[in-house]
């Protein structure tokens, strides 16, 4: 029997307040976007905002309906904005927030498995990698290098063929 181990580096700042002003402008209105969020049934918002390899930005929101559980994560919502309105544009950032009704905004949040899929996918089919803010209105933040890194044994388009 053979043991392998999967890690990765990323980069923790005790608050916004500590990352450099472009990525504390883009984590502030991940967090905006969070108001625009409609999550009547979880009350957990969540705002996700893309910097493009073109300068542009683009944003995305959670978004639920009456047969909850069934909606779509704030991160598929951008990234389906994204491809629409700049088809083969990559991203070159994205950061993600939130404001959750019931409890704190404090700490990083994480895409989920659903989300992590989608964001493989799209590194891949435009051949870019996606840079993660990860926080809350407050607290400790997280810099991803590569959203790839988050989905370890991912399943591609290469386990298709």
């Amino acid at each position: 029997m053979n043991q392998e181990q999967y890690s990765f580096l990323f980069e923790v700042y005790d608050s916004p307040d500590a990352l450099n002003a472009d990525d504390r402008a883009l984590l502030q209105q991940a967090y905006e976007t969070s108001a625009i969020s409609y999550a009547p049934y979880s009350h957990f918002h969540v705002g996700a905002v893309a910097k493009l390899t073109n300068g542009k930005t683009i944003v995305g929101s959670n978004q639920e309906n009456a047969s909850y559980p069934v909606g779509i994560c704030a991160e598929r919502v951008l990234l389906s904005a994204a491809s629409s309105v700049y088809p083969g544009v990559p991203i070159e950032t994205i950061a993600i927030s939130y404001y959750n009704e019931s409890g704190k905004s404090d700490r990083p949040i994480s895409p989920c498995g659903i989300c992590r899929q989608t964001l493989v996918e799209y590194e891949r089919r435009l051949g870019h990698p996606i840079r993660l803010i990860l926080g809350g209105r407050e607290g400790k933040i997280y810099v991803i290098p590569q959203s790839s890194l988050l989905l370890p044994f991912q399943f591609t388009d290469e386990d298709m063929k």
